[in-house]
């Protein structure tokens, strides 16, 4: 009877890295983007995106906004212009104001695909612009 010290399985252990290697890159925008969110009831709040990936990311604002509140979220980054609806996620206290994780609701293929050629895009010009 062999022990094994690893409690998870070969099949667990794969799917963890799949999960991992499929896991989208992440851009750190430091705030040099700027967002509208469009409320349920109307209203607008004007926020910067701290960081953004195809799935998701994480903006200042001055005060947070409920957690799993669903939301319009429109951005322009590169030469294109992102309008997705997004679910709030829980917001942590920052020096100055909040910063409030958000993941991407129902986003098409088209526009998973435009988004993630826009961060490509931003990515470059940036090593250009430290070089």
């Amino acid at each position: 009877m062999s022990q094994t010290t690893d409690s998870a399985t070969p099949a667990e252990s794969s799917t963890k890295v799949q999960t991992l290697q499929e896991r989208p890159f992440r851009v750190k925008l430091r705030g040099s983007v700027l967002a509208l969110i469009l409320l349920p009831n109307r209203r607008q709040v004007r926020v910067k995106l701290h960081q953004l990936s195809t799935t998701g990311g994480l903006m200042h604002l001055e005060k947070p906004l409920d957690e799993k509140l669903h939301v319009e979220l429109i951005f322009h980054i590169g030469e294109a212009t992102i309008r997705e609806k997004a679910e709030m996620l829980f917001p942590m206290w920052a020096t100055q104001g909040w910063l409030q994780p958000f993941r991407f609701l129902d986003m098409s293929e088209a526009s998973k695909n435009t988004l993630e050629a826009s961060l490509q895009s931003f990515l470059q010009q940036l090593q250009q612009a430290s070089s």
